[in-house]
């Protein structure tokens, strides 16, 4: 029973991670760059939702949606300020403007909260389920999470291949010359990959808050390169792929504390993603691209 236990805890985790890094792939299969504050997103999600509901006095749902706006409006505004500017310079560029980002939203979190951790209440109020007598014991936490990364995976699926939105995210990402010939707009397909992103990564914050109750300036930051682990191992780009990829890395995370060392549980994760990078650098599900020289 407790390796079942381990095991459906793990895949908690990993749905979290999943969800994050959704957003790293579709940004990446969009806008060919790794937007590394994408972790730090999250975690302004999650302050966003615990000032909601601790001192502006609003019920759960009103919290979450307060939270994904305020994710959303960030994102978007990341993108046209920092980003945009830099959509034609090199990738080292995109790449440096991203972690200055990640730094300076984890340092005006700690300039307007304090480095001491807030006590996150729970958004969660479906009782544990007790099977097997009670020996297995299934918090709503868990199940809340994992039902939310399936959710959330099934519908981005479907809103890329059935909308006209989600079509023109898929064109961008093929050609982004050919997109514009063919009068889709560029710019704001970029935007509003950012915007649910962001959005997904409000759920997130609130998801990993409510499992692990301690919010703090950089509570964002550890699962946010976990995800973009995740995203390379299941192929970045690929949204079953960052799926698949986060549930697998959860697993393996919460199976090497609970059999193995919690101390070198990390250390294990990175370690996939240089084995990833060496084996198969395309991930499980990413395709190999030809480049022309």
């Amino acid at each position: 029973m407790s390796f079942i236990s381990y095991l459906l805890n793990g895949i908690s985790l990993g749905s979290v991670y999943a969800i994050i890094a959704l957003g790293y792939t579709m940004v990446y299969g969009i806008a060919k760059m790794l937007n590394f504050a994408h972790g730090d997103i999250l975690m302004v999600g999650g302050y966003a939702a615990f000032l909601a509901f601790n001192q502006m006095g609003l019920g759960i749902p009103l919290s979450i949606l307060f939270s994904m706006a305020i994710c959303t409006a960030l994102g978007v505004l990341v993108e046209r300020v920092a980003y945009k500017p830099l959509r034609s310079a090199n990738s080292l560029a995109v790449l440096i403007t991203a972690i200055g980002v990640s730094y300076l939203l984890q340092n005006i979190a700690l300039l307007l909260f304090g480095a001491n951790p807030k006590s996150f209440q729970s958004f969660v109020k479906l009782p544990a389920l007790k099977l097997a007598g009670g020996q297995l014991v299934i918090s709503g936490e868990t199940m809340v999470t994992i039902l939310v990364g399936i959710l959330v995976a099934v519908v981005l699926l479907l809103f890329i291949h059935k909308t006209k939105a989600g079509q023109a995210m898929l064109a961008v990402s093929e050609d982004k010359g050919a997109a514009t010939l063919m009068g889709v707009n560029v710019n704001g397909t970029i935007a509003l990959t950012f915007a649910i992103g962001s959005a997904l990564a409000s759920v997130a914050g609130i998801l990993l808050c409510s499992a692990y109750p301690t919010l703090t300036p950089t509570t964002g930051a550890m699962p946010g390169i976990k995800a973009f682990v995740a995203a390379v191992l299941g192929g970045i780009g690929s949204i079953p792929g960052a799926f698949i990829g986060g549930i697998l890395l959860g697993v393996l995370e919460n199976l090497s504390k609970a059999y193995i060392s919690s101390k070198l549980s990390d250390a294990i994760v990175f370690s996939v993603l240089i084995i990833v990078l060496l084996i198969k650098p395309s991930g499980i599900l990413g395709k190999k691209i030809m480049e022309k020289v």
